[in-house]
């Protein structure tokens, strides 16, 4: 009877801490995102695969898959670091909220909308328009993705909830921020490509695109 009862309470033991304890979020479709990332960067810069450089938006002859694979891909290591902790941070916060599903489309439709903008925006060629007069413009990088994930991941935690409400104020200040220092890159540097080629139209799009997306997704679905 004594070890039934110790058996008894071992088995209600371990039912408990699957009560208290909360399984642990596993964020899937973040570090998938971060591992297409750090693999392309790899396969193009450490293993000088050329298939990778066809992944990257060409402006002046874009191919239609290259506004999304252009999203994966960055010019070098620090290009990189800055973009995938970011991508970290706050694809984890909307995954949080929406799932794996949810961040992959916000990565995607953002980063999608920052590069259909910087294509319709910026010069076509380094020393033109229309590939006349120098190399063809390219895009690449996570950032508008990022931009757009800053959006998404304020949006989808506004709640009558006093925590909430503390998350979105933490979270706001430091979206608005970027967003405001990004209007006011376009607006300074010549063809919203500031120094170091860094595409400030690609950001500030794929920040206005993930709030687009928010507010077509509270239209279109049930709460």
């Amino acid at each position: 009877m004594a070890k039934y009862a110790g058996d008894a309470g071992k088995a209600a033991a371990r039912a408990v801490n699957k009560v208290v304890r909360p399984a642990r979020r596993s964020y899937d479709g973040v570090f998938a995102l971060l591992f297409i990332n750090f693999a392309l960067f790899a396969c193009d810069h450490w293993a000088h695969l050329s298939f990778v450089k066809g992944l990257y938006l060409n402006h002046v002859r874009p191919e239609w898959w290259q506004f999304a694979t252009s999203t994966f891909c960055h010019a070098s290591w620090e290009h990189l670091s800055s973009n995938i902790f970011f991508l970290y941070i706050f694809g984890k916060l909307v995954e949080e909220e929406e799932g794996a599903f949810g961040v992959w489309m916000s990565y995607l439709v953002t980063g999608i909308g920052a590069n259909l903008a910087s294509w319709l925006v910026l010069p076509k060629s380094v020393g033109g328009v229309l590939g006349i007069g120098g190399a063809a413009t390219v895009s690449l990088g996570a950032s508008g993705a990022v931009f757009g994930l800053f959006a998404v991941s304020v949006l989808v935690k506004i709640k009558w909830d006093w925590k909430r409400i503390l998350e979105v104020i933490i979270l706001g200040q430091f979206v608005v921020d970027r967003f405001l220092t990004e209007a006011k890159m376009v607006a300074s540097a010549g063809g919203g490509v500031g120094a170091g080629g860094v595409n400030h139209v690609a950001h500030l799009a794929g920040a206005l695109v993930g709030v687009a997306l928010i507010l077509f997704l509270q239209k279109a679905l049930p709460e």
